[in-house]
């Protein structure tokens, strides 16, 4: 599943493990939604979202 979790991430200047603890995530679970191998739960999506300062549509909405 493609995402912008990393982009964001990256632009915020910070790493993955300290996104992973400011979400209740590991930093293995970060990783693997960056790649688009690990589906988060809605609950983790919306955690990820308000510490990246994005929508949930920016982070994660597909576009074909």
């Amino acid at each position: 599943m493609k995402n912008n979790v990393k982009k964001s991430r990256i632009n915020k200047d910070i790493t993955q493990e300290q996104l992973a603890k400011r979400v209740g995530a590991t930093r293995q679970t970060i990783g693997l939604i960056e790649k688009g191998e690990y589906n988060p739960s809605l609950h983790l999506r919306v955690a990820i979202a308000k510490e990246l300062g994005k929508t949930l549509d920016e982070l994660f909405w597909e576009v074909e």
